[in-house]
């Protein structure tokens, strides 16, 4: 039978992070039905997930669209994967994706991703972005998104964009970073240090 798992990514509370739905599936899924059950989630991604030999194919939709990489989505699919006794809690994870091969590592109750390298180039700031975000900070762009880098995590962490705002930005979607400061440890760092607000 399938279900779907809802999960706060980039959170270590209820309610708070970054929502995903994750369908782990029997088999690859008519597309159509994909996409139909992400716009009833209603959330920014729902990922869907099925065994192809010793790898997980794992495609994305938003509400309206497929799209081509996720990282909040990747992240809940992994944690869905372990904690539903899919595959040993110690086994690395492989993502066949439409960005390529994505990797998943289980380390010290952290999961570390691999994703592939999205070089940025520096772009002239769109209308609305930054007042949406409600920051100032430098604007960047890559193949996928916006990228905005502030001042430090605290002001990602109280990040509460204006989403009606932000959807009149061109873009697939919005990347908020920060360097993390000093007091927290690396895999922390790697944790909390960004967050994607927006999807078309």
């Amino acid at each position: 039978m399938t279900h779907i798992v809802q999960v706060d990514a980039f959170t270590d509370r209820p309610f708070a992070g970054n929502p995903a739905a994750v369908c782990v599936l029997p088999g690859p899924a008519d597309e159509a039905w994909m996409q139909h059950v992400a716009a009833e989630m209603n959330l920014a991604e729902t990922a869907f997930l099925h065994r192809e030999g010793d790898a997980w194919r794992l495609r994305w939709f938003t509400p309206a669209v497929e799209v081509d990489l996720c990282g909040h989505a990747t992240l809940a699919s992994a944690h869905v994967l372990w904690d539903e006794g899919h595959v040993p809690r110690a086994q690395a994870l492989r993502f066949l994706t439409r960005s390529g091969v994505l990797g998943a590592v289980p380390r010290d109750g952290w999961i570390e991703l691999d994703f592939p390298a999205e070089p940025t180039q520096a772009v002239t700031t769109p209308p609305h972005l930054l007042e949406a975000l409600g920051v100032t900070g430098t604007v960047a762009k890559n193949r996928l998104d916006y990228l905005v880098e502030v001042a430090d995590e605290g002001v990602v962490r109280r990040l509460a964009p204006d989403l009606g705002r932000l959807k009149l930005v061109p873009a697939r979607g919005v990347v908020v970073t920060a360097r993390a400061g000093r007091s927290w440890d690396s895999r922390r760092r790697r944790a909390a240090g960004s967050t994607r607000c927006g999807a078309a």
